[in-house]
This record gives structure tokens, sequence and C-alpha cells, in this order.
């Protein structure tokens, strides 16, 4: 399914439940936080070595929040006037030039800290 469909799809939901009137972009921002929140949730106070097990374990949950997060971001573009499809796009081609990979392969430094 396209992103286009999947957002018609959200659109949907919410208008058959005449939602739209609650669903600002400050509400949605905050909301989108929130949910990531209940996603950071299952991974706080959890060290490294313990991450995989916890995604096994969890791994309904995790799904759940991530679609919750997506959903979200999905009406929030489209309540905007924003192509999520052509923000994404654009983005990746920014991160493709500010982290070239033979300077940013097997690094995590930021762009600016890449160096010549």
């Amino acid at each position: 399914m396209t992103i286009d469909a999947l957002t018609q799809r959200i659109v949907a939901f919410r208008d058959a439940r005449d939602w739209q009137p609650f669903h600002n972009p400050k509400d949605m921002a905050v909301a989108i936080a929130a949910e990531a929140g209940e996603l950071l949730q299952h991974f706080v106070w959890k060290q490294p070595d313990q991450i995989s097990q916890v995604v096994r374990d969890k791994r309904a949950e995790i799904t759940d929040e991530i679609a919750d997060v997506a959903i979200l971001l999905f009406e929030l573009a489209d309540n905007l006037g924003i192509s999520l499809a052509d923000a994404m796009q654009a983005k990746l081609d920014r991160n493709e030039s500010r982290y070239p990979a033979d300077k940013a392969r097997g690094n995590n430094l930021k762009y600016n800290e890449l160096g010549d």
C-alpha cells in the first residue's frame, strides 16, 4: 500500500468519527511525541545486551507503538498539505549529501563533524 493510500485510509477513519476538529497541528504533534514516548518505554533502562530480548518479547507492543506514531505523522502531514513522500525523498537527498558514504561509514558523527 502506498503512502497516499494509507493516508486516505487514516483520513477516512478520522472523518467517520468526526475527529477533525481535535486534530489541529499542535495536538497532533503532542500526540506523536506521546506515542513516541510509549515506544521508548519498552527500551528505557535496558542495556545494549538486553535489547534483542525486549524486541522479541514485546514485538507486538512495539509494532503497535510504531504504527501509532506513523498513523499520526501521516495524518499531520496531510493536514498541513505536506506530501510525506516528497518530504522524505528530499530529506534523504539532503542526508546523502551531508553524509557521504565514504566519510560516514562506520561512525556516528554528525554531518558537520565529518570533516573534508
